[in-house]
């Protein structure tokens, strides 16, 4: 989750959070849009923290 989080903040609009969860696919598109700029990034970054984000199986991140 620590890792997600840092990824988030740091180079969220790249999406490099989603690559890490195995979310390629949102990924992607994140890299494209650079995070809807920014808005996806801020709400991604807010689920990680509260522990409601969930990796590509559906399983919630690991403290």
């Amino acid at each position: 989750m620590v890792a997600a989080a840092l990824l988030c903040f740091f180079f969220g609009s790249f999406g490099f959070h989603r690559f890490y969860v195995g979310k390629i696919g949102t990924g992607i598109l994140m890299l494209v849009t650079l995070g809807a700029l920014g808005i996806w990034t801020l709400i991604d970054l807010i689920m990680i923290i509260v522990g409601s984000f969930k990796d590509r199986d559906g399983l919630p991140l690991k403290r």
